[in-house]
């Protein structure tokens, strides 16, 4: 069967179990599907989940995206047969930088080597919000409480996924870490003057994107002084600050527009309009597959000649499968100090 060739389109979708089903089949051959996503109720095996992402990247050409949220710690998908990666707050507790720096590098090339093993193109990862007390959403997400560290870090985690073959995709700009609500469950609200946040929550990211970061997720937070929208449905923060004014040329992709923090801004096409023409290069529908099916039958999308290199770049480099890795000295390696930092 020869595959169709169809351009990315912007919506990344989700999957309701461990296999592609016919209804399923048919919703990712729709032109305005770009990606999928994946979560722990679609994994069951090593075997499964690589048939699984076979059968998504072998509908389309170029294949469509798959994406997990695998950072470490309190969020990792896919447990059995994997690493077990400790979280970002946990990496930087070494006596020293270097040591933590080189911990977050072998954690993210072991993240994103074992993702790409079974066909997964893209973590959302790393967190580059402010650590702390402040918000529990974030918490030991974060690398650290202070910007020049989580900078540090964050680069050294993103150098190891991209040694791996993996691009980056930091979160949750402008910085979720300095508010109390959490964006899942309600509409969190930042009342700080833009320069408060720039000279301390935006640091991780403006030195990120100087770094060479490919991929960005807005976060579900109104920041009041500067709009009244949240920052991924704001051309302010998106054109404005994010393309213009730090010189971001990568992918933009929105948080999940299931979320509370989405829900001000009306039904899931006007979420999905308001996203990509505020400057979202796409966006993700997740656990409503109703709400992501009526995207991409009444959303009016427009063309975006800028989104197919910005997502295309985002392909990771599949060389090894996971047998195949774990065979390697340098798997055997890394996957040891991790092993071995977690039992400390």
């Amino acid at each position: 069967m020869k595959i169709q060739k169809i351009p990315l389109g912007p919506i990344m979708t989700d999957l309701r179990g461990l296999q592609l089903e016919v209804d399923e089949h048919d919703m990712l051959m729709h032109p305005h599907v770009g990606g999928v996503i994946l979560f722990t109720r679609n994994y069951e095996s090593l075997e499964q989940i690589t048939t699984l992402c076979k059968s998504i990247h072998d509908l389309r050409e170029p294949h469509l995206l798959i994406a997990v949220d695998h950072e470490g710690g309190r969020v990792q998908r896919f447990r059995d047969g994997f690493s077990r990666l400790p979280s970002c707050a946990s990496l930087a507790k070494c006596q020293t930088t270097h040591d933590a720096e080189s911990l977050c590098q072998k954690a993210g090339w072991l993240m994103a080597a074992e993702l790409l093993a079974i066909g997964v193109d893209i973590s959302f990862a790393p967190v580059l919000d402010l650590g702390g007390k402040i918000s529990n959403v974030i918490g030991d997400r974060a690398f650290h409480t202070e910007p020049d560290q989580i900078s540090r870090l964050a680069h050294a985690y993103m150098d190891g996924m991209k040694q791996a073959g993996m691009s980056a995709v930091g979160k949750h700009f402008p910085g979720h870490g300095s508010v109390f609500e959490d964006s899942h469950d309600e509409i969190p609200y930042d009342c700080r003057k833009y320069q408060d946040i720039q000279m301390k929550d935006l640091i991780p990211f403006e030195k990120m994107i100087r770094a060479g970061l490919l991929g960005l997720m807005p976060a579900h937070v109104i920041y009041t002084e500067i709009d009244d929208k949240p920052a991924g449905f704001s051309s302010i923060w998106l054109e404005g600050i994010l393309r213009e004014q730090l010189k971001f040329h990568g992918a933009i992709f929105s948080d999940d527009l299931s979320m509370k923090g989405a829900e001000v801004m009306g039904s899931y096409p006007q979420r999905a309009e308001a996203a990509l023409s505020a400057g979202c290069d796409m966006v993700l529908a997740c656990n409503n597959q109703a709400g992501a099916i009526s995207i991409l039958n009444e959303a009016k999308i427009q063309s975006n000649i800028e989104l197919q290199p910005r997502l295309i770049r985002m392909h990771g480099r599949f060389e090894k499968n996971m047998c195949e890795l774990k065979k390697t000295a340098l798997w055997q390696e890394r996957s040891a100090v991790i092993l071995n930092f977690n039992e400390k």
